[in-house]
């Protein structure tokens, strides 16, 4: 059954060139809405490059901290619904720049709320983070647990989602809330992050270097399992079990960081072995969710195994690096 659900919708994507924004935005291209994607920064070896995405879509050059910008192209582009992905999603660099994040990410985030209330835009996701939740004894975490994060990015999050709540229920601001585990998938250019840096040492045939103990628990959440999470979340924002809610998305397979880039150097069919360095400080050691929630209100399930997703992304960095400029 073809969905025509986003056929001609106007359509708001800040952070449109980023891990996720590149492919959600191809993917509502693909359902036929007009997209218009918040970009601060060109960069041509983005995904969002390679997919030819800025042909497709209408682009708006400024950053997220800026309201005046947001409030125009709001009404301007009569937008319907709003995916709200822009923010500074790095973890070490959250911890050495702890004011820009909190900048980018909890300005940002009210910027787009009081646009959206103003101009009584239709829908608007939010993303949060499964880091909002904090450190908590109890797993894996579900929405009621206390958002409670204490390092600057979780605490960045934390706000971004208290926000989100705050518009629902004093204005009644139609919104959902997404809290994803570790994202990855090709276009990640962040190679700071497990997935695409070992992918990078591995295809440079150099061992793949851990900077914890190896020993962080996370649950991997493929980049096209978010997307189809993203869009069912919106098209379900109506109804009234899952506005103002937030929901849980993930995998649910907690794997540790060194289990991981063991089955990724099995992919790869490298004979390399990790480096372990042992120096993540201000990160949180165990963290999984649960997406029953997820499960039962809105039919949701990933469609796609770990294997499966991380040999996608496998062959998505082999071919970046074989068409890289030397």
């Amino acid at each position: 059954m073809i969905n025509n659900f986003w056929q001609t919708k106007n359509v708001f994507v800040t952070g449109g060139s980023g891990l996720i924004g590149s492919w959600l935005t191809q993917e509502l291209v693909n359902r036929g809405a007009n997209v218009i994607c918040l970009i601060r920064d060109e960069v041509n070896s983005s995904n969002f490059k390679s997919l030819n995405l800025n042909k497709k879509v209408t682009l708006v050059k400024g950053e997220i901290e800026n309201f005046d910008l947001i409030l125009r192209t709001i009404n301007e582009y009569e937008i319907d619904t709003i995916f709200h992905l822009a923010a500074q999603t790095i973890v070490t660099t959250a911890n050495r720049s702890p004011r820009s994040t909190f900048e980018t990410n909890i300005k940002g985030t009210w910027n787009i709320l009081e646009a959206a209330r103003q101009l009584n835009t239709k829908r608007t996701i939010i993303a949060s983070s499964d880091k909002a939740y904090g450190t908590h004894e109890k797993l894996p975490y579900v929405e009621d647990a206390k958002l409670s994060g204490l390092h600057p990015y979780d605490v960045s999050k934390s706000c971004t989602d208290l926000l989100a709540q705050s518009y629902h229920k004093t204005y009644n601001l139609p919104v959902a809330i997404t809290r994803c585990g570790n994202i990855f998938g090709g276009g990640d250019l962040n190679f700071s992050r497990i997935i695409p840096g070992t992918m990078r040492s591995l295809l440079n045939d150099e061992p793949p270097v851990i900077r914890s103990d190896g020993e962080f628990l996370r649950d991997y959440f493929y980049v096209k399992d978010a997307v189809n999470a993203y869009l069912l979340l919106a098209e379900k924002l109506c109804e009234p079990e899952v506005v103002g809610q937030a929901f849980n998305f993930g995998r649910e397979e907690p794997i540790s960081v060194l289990d991981l880039a063991n089955m990724i150097i099995e992919l790869s069919e490298s004979t390399h072995k990790s480096v372990i360095l042992n120096e993540a400080k201000n990160e949180i050691r165990i963290q999984y969710l649960s997406c029953e929630k997820a499960r039962k209100i809105l039919n949701w399930k990933p469609q796609y195994t770990l294997k499966q997703s991380l040999a996608e992304t496998y062959e998505w960095y082999k071919k970046y690096f074989s068409e890289e400029p030397k």
